[in-house]
């Protein structure tokens, strides 16, 4: 069991690409009743899921979804890369990943299941509120069940795609899908059958890049360390 927890965990890309094969709905709601076991900031268990198939309000999600989509490309200079005929210098596989994201935003009205992630606003213990940075902890109440969702999703075979970046049009995303006041939108997760094979291993950093002993900057698994400013 602990083998394919890891596995998973190990495994379990954003998918930008799908079929259009019908996700039952049986698998949708085993998902969830097994993603709510996560924890949240007094047990309050803020989260609140709405499970859109119609073809039509999946359209105009995807058109709510553009601008964002177009500011974040322009501010990370993702869409001047993109734009460049010249794309010498750029590693394949952030070519790759940029333009899988550019043509899933274009497209992600196709996939069959979209769940809009919510959660009630009074259900959150934002406790860094005061601190000189934006809030970091507020999402701590709602998050783990997205990942509870992510890795039951992919447990079932299916793929996903988790962003927060229809966020910015949570007004007309509430009017919409008659989302209450008191509610918040937390993200948003495409949710459909993966066109492409599953890769065998994902790169990430390894450990001792990211994780320090007793203070920060000291090694913790032996190999040398991160510069102290990353």
């Amino acid at each position: 069991m602990t083998d394919e927890l890891y596995e998973l965990m190990r495994c379990s890309p954003s998918t930008r690409r799908f079929t259009d094969e019908p996700v039952p709905r049986e698998v949708i709601e085993r998902v969830l009743d097994n993603a709510r076991f996560a924890p949240s900031g007094g047990n309050r268990q803020g989260w609140r899921v709405i499970v859109v198939t119609d073809a039509d309000t999946r359209l105009r999600l995807r058109e709510l979804y553009a601008q964002p989509w177009a500011a974040y490309t322009e501010r990370t200079g993702m869409r001047a890369l993109l734009d460049n005929a010249d794309q010498r210098g750029v590693p394949d596989g952030r070519l790759r990943m940029m333009r899988g994201a550019d043509e899933y935003a274009h497209t992600f009205d196709r996939v069959p299941v979209h769940l809009l992630i919510c959660v009630a606003l009074d259900a959150l213990a934002i406790v860094d509120r005061g601190l000189d940075r934006p809030s970091i902890v507020a999402g701590a109440s709602i998050y783990p069940f997205v990942q509870n969702i992510l890795l039951g999703l992919r447990a079932e075979g299916l793929g996903a795609s988790f962003t927060t970046l229809l966020t910015p049009a949570e007004p007309q995303v509430r009017e919409l899908l008659g989302i209450p006041d008191g509610i918040g939108l937390a993200g948003h997760i495409s949710v459909g059958y993966r066109a492409d094979p599953w890769p065998k291993k994902l790169s990430r950093r390894p450990v001792s890049e990211f994780a320090f002993a007793e203070r920060w900057g000291e090694s913790f698994t032996g190999a040398p360390a991160a510069p102290a400013g990353s």
